[in-house]
């Protein structure tokens, strides 16, 4: 590898040709301001808040675009550089409201972190009022294109990561922004609800439909008996938002706070997620046995979903018709629970933590009501579950851990590795390959389908047929491992999608900061804690076989169908007809 050296303010560095000032910087301990750049997109240079004075060069430069070259001095704290910074800032805060204590992103964006890093208390440009029009069109996400700062950050993930592409920048000038085509809302257009703009925005002008104080109102209703449910990926992730390292704060921690919320019983999605790999296992068998479908693909992920019923809707009859984990849960608990219990189901109200902003939506999918009531009522993301346990005054790090309720809080490492890429998969072959062979796996481990790798795939050994399945996170994996199956340059008999880049753990839902590092530190926590358990195969569960026993039946039965299966719809690409436009 070719190796270049050069001083950054008075310090000597050696890196690799072609790295930017701004990463040698870092080698060194120096810190270079950033707005428009991000660790896991391309470099787009466009908010010059970084800029660098270079020995022998006029101009201030780039240091998120500007390479190392040999020899070269940079200088990044001069009054030059500082004053640029500042007026840089200056100018952005000129066209943005200054409404931080009113901002959902009030201590957690990084426009407001530079000013106040560079002591900006006076603007000196004339402040401009945009008056543009929030965007609440959208079930899961909320626009306030007052707020944009053109960083192109979310156009890059949904365009190149997700390969949605709703964003575009308008206009020119003062005038630019960015909104989906013709201006629409994002809830008239193909998207798909995932939220990866949200954490890739540095402010506050792409956020979650923000739903906490709808449950704070029901758990204040003495008529309602409020029952929440929490996903897998949502432990390793709010640790962070209390200054905890990934997968640091127990789970019986996080119970505790749930109960002292005030919610009247606290369950888990992992008992769920444990269903799920039942239904969804023999579903895969039954299709490979008796000419089905195939590849047969998950469909726990409504980001994913939605993208196929927008896209691919010839792939629809492949999705398996099992509800994800949260919806199957929703409606349990308005049937089974409710029946077991004795409480009208009229007066539960059912809410769920995820770390997906996509769920909204999900939960208000028309066909998700099969109780006879909207199955979830609430869906609230790991930032809103924060704010509820802040707003509640609790020591989160040192609360007394308490144990979930029974019988939907009993659970599988099985369900619990249903938080990263791979763990859906991984979850059903330990069900399927015990089902379908009678053996006992000697290793349950199928390392195979883990990782952060776009896309995964492995055989399997099932009573002598040979499985072939694959793994895709990120939609914009998902149409590559689609066209390919379309082109008939591969085949499958089961598929895993995670919208996501790194499966739920990475969900638009989780906390703001979240890059593929951090994603990575949270895989390997889910990870961990699979190991830890005693059960780690979902048909080992005991409340499962409780729940065939006393209410389901059998796999795939009359009322599975009924509760725990629906239908998919096919979508308009586009919001408008040829004709129309």
């Amino acid at each position: 590898m070719d190796m270049v050296t050069a001083i950054i303010d008075g310090c000597g560095v050696e890196v690799a040709k072609g790295t930017t000032i701004l990463e040698a910087a870092k080698t060194v301990g120096i810190k270079i301001p950033t707005l428009c750049y991000h660790p896991d997109q391309f470099i787009k240079a466009n908010c010059r808040v970084c800029v660098v004075e270079v020995e022998g060069v006029q101009l201030l430069q780039a240091a998120c675009a500007t390479a190392v070259n040999e020899g070269m001095v940079v200088k990044t704290n001069t009054s030059a550089v500082r004053d640029a910074r500042k007026t840089i800032l200056e100018l952005i805060l000129a066209h943005h409201p200054q409404d931080c204590l009113h901002c959902i992103r009030n201590q957690k964006c990084e426009l407001q972190t530079l000013a106040s890093e560079y002591n900006i208390r006076d603007i000196r440009f004339d402040q401009v009022d945009r008056g543009l029009a929030l965007d609440l069109t959208s079930p899961s996400i909320h626009r306030d294109p007052n707020k944009c700062i053109k960083c192109g950050r979310c156009i890059e993930v949904c365009e190149r990561v997700q390969t949605v592409a709703v964003y575009s920048k308008y206009d020119r000038g003062f005038d630019v922004g960015v909104a989906p085509a013709l201006n629409l809302g994002l809830g008239d257009v193909a998207c798909i609800n995932c939220g990866q703009c949200v954490l890739a925005c540095p402010v506050g002008a792409i956020y979650e439909n923000d739903q906490h104080d709808q449950v704070w109102d029901a758990i204040n209703d003495p008529e309602k008996h409020v029952v929440c449910q929490m996903a897998p990926a949502i432990r390793v992730a709010l640790a962070e938002e209390f200054g905890l390292n990934s997968g640091e704060l127990q789970m019986g921690k996080i119970v505790a706070a749930l109960r002292q919320i005030g919610f009247d019983k606290v369950m888990h999605t992992n008992f769920t997620a444990d269903l799920t790999i039942i239904e969804e296992g023999n579903e895969l068998l039954q299709r490979i046995n008796n000419g089905g479908k195939l590849p047969m693909i998950t469909s726990c992920s409504p980001g994913w979903i939605k993208f196929c019923e927008h896209n691919f809707p010839d792939f629809l009859e492949n999705l398996s018709t099992c509800k994800s984990p949260q919806q199957m849960f929703g409606a349990l608990v308005k049937t089974y629970y409710a029946e077991k219990s004795g409480i009208d189901p009229a007066k539960i109200y059912s809410v769920s933590f995820m770390p997906c902003t996509a769920k909204k939506y999900e939960c208000a999918r028309p066909e998700m009501n099969s109780s006879g009531y909207q199955d979830v009522d609430a869906v609230l993301t790991t930032r809103e579950l924060a704010r509820m346990i802040r707003e509640s005054g609790i020591d989160i790090v040192n609360i007394a851990p308490e144990e979930f309720d029974a019988p939907m809080g009993i659970y599988t490492g099985a369900a619990v590795i249903f938080g990263a890429t791979g763990g859906v998969m991984e979850a059903a072959l330990r069900t399927v390959y015990e089902v379908a062979t009678g053996d006992t796996l000697n290793d349950i481990n199928f390392t195979a389908v883990r990782g952060m790798e776009g896309i995964k795939e492995a055989t399997v050994n099932l009573a002598g047929t040979e499985v072939k399945v694959a793994v895709a996170h990120t939609t914009g994996n998902a149409r590559k491992l689609l066209e390919a199956i379309r082109a008939g340059e591969k085949f499958y008999h089961f598929i895993e999608v995670m919208a996501c880049p790194g499966g739920c753990i990475g969900g638009g839902g989780q906390p703001i900061g979240t890059i593929n590092e951090k994603r990575q530190f949270r895989i390997d926590a889910i990870y961990e804690e699979d190991l830890g358990l005693p059960m780690r195969k979902s048909h080992e569960n005991p409340a499962i076989t409780q729940i065939y026993e006393e209410f389901l039946k059998t796999p795939l039965g009359h009322k599975s169908h009924e509760l725990l299966h629906t239908h998919y719809t096919k979508r308009s690409l586009y919001p408008f007809s040829k004709e129309q436009l």
